[in-house]
């Protein structure tokens, strides 16, 4: 039996299971456009790729979509099983099209453990950075030195082998890129966000700072008079009552 996944939103169908009758369920999984959040992207993508590697778990994450002329870019593709005690084999391809074009070329195959970049556009630019074994559930590759040609759609493909106790399921699941390339880096809306908070923290603290330092030197300011007049007070008291004494003395 075979079951096919397509991705080409932000989900994914499944349907045809061999354990159980046939039925569809929608999960969110990578699709290559970027998702806005607290955390850095690049971060949340090198974090599920460095679990899946060590093996010790498989995360689906966006992956990024933006790279910069003459730097490296990584084209993330993650794709899990849904049982992960079920051994499995899986090649991967990467097709590509560029801008205002409608076909796809295939520029490399992963088939562990020989990789083969498949168009001359992207010799020697291509390297693997997936699942080292046969079990591929990551199908990254980076691209060295890239150019604005590289602008485009990019499509991951993974051919699944799952080794099932009574028999083999074939599993086809691919996922897209929209890859834009950029002459200068723009800054993730989170960041600026978070310098923008970080600037106005530290000129609201040190207001708060003014305020307070203001607010005991007036307090200390008020007690010392209090202290200052209270001792006024005492004095003049002494002094009224010497002078009343010397008074008293001079009658007599």
């Amino acid at each position: 039996m075979c079951r096919s996944l397509m991705s080409t939103s932000s989900s994914v169908h499944f349907s045809g299971f061999a354990d159980g009758p046939s039925h569809s369920e929608v999960v969110q999984v990578l699709a290559g456009k970027g998702a806005t959040s607290p955390c850095s992207q690049a971060q949340r993508w090198e974090e599920a790729h460095r679990v899946s590697r060590c093996h010790a778990g498989c995360a689906e994450v966006d992956s990024l979509t933006e790279a910069v002329a003459g730097e490296g870019f990584l084209l993330g593709c993650i794709s899990c099983k849904r049982r992960e005690e079920v051994s499995a084999r899986a090649t991967v391809d990467w097709h590509f099209k560029p801008q205002q074009e409608e076909d796809f070329r295939h520029i490399f195959h992963y088939d562990h453990p020989a990789a083969a970049v498949l168009h001359e556009d992207f010799s020697d630019r291509l390297e693997w950075q997936g699942t080292l074994n046969g079990d591929v559930q990551i199908g990254a590759v980076y691209i060295q030195n890239v150019t604005f040609n590289d602008t485009g759609t990019y499509r991951c493909t993974f051919h699944r082998t799952l080794f099932l106790p009574l028999q083999l399921e074939n599993v086809v699941v691919e996922k897209e890129v929209e890859l834009t390339v950029v002459a200068v880096a723009n800054r993730e809306l989170t960041a600026v966000i978070s310098e923008i908070v970080m600037y106005v923290l530290i000129v609201v603290l040190q207001l708060w700072l003014i305020v307070v330092m203001v607010h005991c030197y007036r307090k200390i300011w008020d007690e010392h008079e209090a202290r200052e007049a209270r001792r006024a007070l005492k004095a003049q008291g002494l002094l009224l009552g010497s002078k009343e004494n010397c008074d008293g003395v001079q009658a007599e």
